[in-house]
């Protein structure tokens, strides 16, 4: 989390990292996108990896990587929150990724999402 958030965001924060979850700040989610976008000379990781999830599970993997939180995942989906949180859980599982950050470096290196589409 970026040291300016307002207390309101601190305090979901905290819960959040206190239940368990990773934490990673939206404005902080686009900066790494940008820069691993930047990256000469990748090598790519083949769409076959993604082949183990579901519709549901790529769809949901494509809105972390363009950095909404469980909640806005659950608002988009029109899911609740758990259900929202869960597909995630089950993404990190199914793909070996420690974290969200992960995820989202696998949904570019597999082409699942194109830096700058919309």
């Amino acid at each position: 989390m970026l040291k300016d958030i307002p207390p309101a965001d601190l305090l979901a924060a905290i819960r959040v990292v206190a239940a368990g979850d990773a934490l990673l700040a939206p404005t902080v989610t686009r900066r790494l996108i940008a820069e691993f976008a930047r990256w000469p000379g990748r090598t790519p990781v083949a769409p076959a990896a993604l082949d183990v999830l579901t519709d549901r599970e790529r769809e949901v993997l494509s809105l972390v990587a363009r950095g909404l939180s469980n909640g806005e995942i659950a608002e988009r989906l029109v899911v609740s929150p758990a259900t929202s949180k869960t597909h995630v859980s089950r993404l990190l599982t199914k793909l070996g990724a420690r974290d969200r950050a992960q995820l989202v470096a696998l949904a570019y290196e597999t082409g699942l999402v194109i830096p700058g589409a919309p």
